[in-house]
């Protein structure tokens, strides 16, 4: 019997864990903080075992890392450089679903040298994307095409019966992570022209973009898509981005939450003491005076604009107290969207990806390839989040324990011998993507803000 240690018992874990009980052959073990939160996945399952563990007692991590067979983190990603050198020592594979940074990839060399797979990427985004671009990329290579163009979007929101607050977003992860991506720079190129975009424009720079079957989103760049033209193998393609998508009116209202200075984590106020409205007063210089016309001269936007009325709906300009302690400007509005933009009992949340490849044939007109993701949460079950990013990590690390993947090192999911049984695994679960192939006349080419 295989033992699968997994890290972390949060919002995702579920489906993870309620896969790999499933599977003959397979013991989980599901380690966290808080033994409540993991013995309610377990549900008594005779399979699996759950462990009290702080991962920053280095002895006791490494003592069940040392037990297991294969080991999965769904911890925060600035905490897997640790998990993966006691797999290292311990010569044990890994599962993540986080984005390889540098020193997850500076373990490359010892992974190789000892055998091990240290997947990572192998959640929605990234992990689906990937998965389901390569699978049309190595089709078209081998039809004999290439690749000239691919545009990729993926955006998590509120389902449309739950779309039911001014902001039109809702955090089934911790606001923080996306608090500080919303100054993460970007980088894409279209025609063969790169094109850069600075963080502090981030929100300046979308388009709509129209999705079949699911409707009309903003899209931004989502960091630097050029390092995936060699991941992807088409390093010969004109055009490479990678968006995010999100209702209509996000953009322009994270734009002025950043000129407001929401996002400043040096800027420290007793909340105890001062009130949201107090500290808008702070930072536009209107103390005494209108705040809400005071912040409207500020953002140099009119009194009666909506974005105004949503930081009232958020109660920024209210003088209801936190009763946070000391914390910045930043903690205060993370603490503001963790009580506000939350799913309520029986909410749904939405998962929309959305590809689109040109691709040249030697003897054939040009293709666009779309390849589309709609996925929606189960009413009292688990979130769409949860299963997209769960399944496939719960899928990988069978895949991995059965002996099925021959890959070695710091890898992603590109190889058809983990993308193919995995993508058809999560079609038997329901998460399903669609595809539809159009010939391009001249003037279509490229136009991806339709």
């Amino acid at each position: 019997m295989k033992r699968i240690l997994i890290l972390g018992a949060g919002l995702v874990a579920r489906p993870a864990v309620r896969y790999l009980l499933e599977k003959d052959g397979m013991q989980v073990v599901l380690a966290d903080q808080a033994m409540d939160k993991s013995e309610s996945i377990l549900a008594g399952h005779p399979n699996g075992r759950s462990v009290r563990l702080d991962v920053n007692d280095s002895e006791k991590l490494g003592g069940q890392i040392a037990a297991a067979d294969i080991v999965v983190s769904l911890l925060p990603w600035s905490l897997h450089p640790t998990i993966a050198r006691w797999c290292v020592t311990h010569g044990k594979h890994l599962i993540t679903a986080s984005y390889v940074k540098a020193e997850m990839q500076s373990m490359d060399r010892d992974a190789r040298e000892k055998g091990l797979c240290f997947l990572n990427e192998v959640g929605v985004d990234p992990g689906l994307d990937h998965m389901s671009a390569m699978q049309i990329i190595d089709t078209v290579k081998q039809q004999g095409g290439r690749i000239d163009s691919f545009f990729s979007y993926c955006g998590g929101l509120p389902a449309l019966e739950n779309n039911n607050n001014p902001l039109g977003y809702k955090f089934s992860w911790s606001p923080e992570g996306a608090m500080l991506a919303a100054t993460n720079d970007g980088r894409y190129m279209e025609h063969g022209k790169v094109i850069e975009v600075p963080g502090d424009e981030l929100f300046r720079h979308y388009w709509l973009k129209s999705v079949p079957a699911a409707g009309v989103f903003e899209a931004y760049v989502n960091r630097d898509a050029l390092p995936y033209l060699k991941i992807y193998g088409i390093e010969d393609a004109a055009g490479m981005y990678r968006g995010t998508l999100r209702n209509v009116g996000y953009c322009e209202t994270w734009d002025f939450i950043k000129q407001l200075g929401l996002l400043n984590r040096k800027m420290k106020f007793d909340f105890n003491e001062i009130t949201p409205r107090e500290v808008l007063a702070n930072i536009v210089n209107c103390r005494g005076k209108d705040v809400r016309a005071g912040v409207a001269a500020y953002l140099k936007i009119p009194p009666y604009s909506l974005t105004l009325k949503k930081l009232e709906w958020l109660g920024l300009l209210s003088d209801r107290r936190l009763k946070i302690g000391t914390a910045s400007v930043f903690e205060m509005f993370a603490h503001t969207l963790k009580n506000r933009l939350v799913y309520g009992e029986g909410e749904m949340d939405l998962l929309v990806m959305h590809h689109e490849f040109e691709a040249i044939y030697p003897d054939l007109p040009r293709q666009r390839i779309q390849s589309t993701l709609i996925d929606c949460g189960i009413p009292g079950g688990d979130s769409s989040m949860s299963r997209t990013v769960g399944y496939p990590v719960g899928i990988a690390a069978s895949l991995v324990a059965e002996g099925k993947v021959n890959q070695v090192g710091v890898i992603r999911p590109v190889h058809p011998e983990i993308y193919t049984p995995l993508l058809a695994e999560c079609r038997r679960l329901g998460i399903c993507f669609k595809e539809r192939r159009s010939e391009l006349d001249a003037d279509e080419r490229s136009y991806w803000g339709d």
